[in-house]
């Protein structure tokens, strides 16, 4: 059963995050995501960019991953 924290390893390798927060319960999860390279991207090429770092794991291992994906900045303006 796939581990929040193997997800959070698997996205760390092939993106840059600034923040990087997984939970879940082994069948479905929810990641926050900031990295600078969302930056000047809508929400679906961020998603894509999620997707592409976690290769064939996303059709293999995780079943259902729901994702908030933002700038630093975005983030900033939230955690004040």
């Amino acid at each position: 059963m796939v581990t929040p924290e193997q997800i959070e390893t698997w996205i760390r390798a092939g993106l840059p995050c600034e923040h990087l927060r997984v939970a879940g319960d082994g069948h479905h999860f929810e990641a926050v995501i900031v990295s600078a390279e969302f930056r000047g991207k809508l929400p679906v090429a961020r998603h894509q960019r999620v997707y592409q770092a976690l290769g064939e794991r996303m059709q293999a291992d995780i079943h259902a991953l729901s994702m908030q994906t933002l700038t630093p900045e975005e983030w900033a303006r939230r955690n004040g």
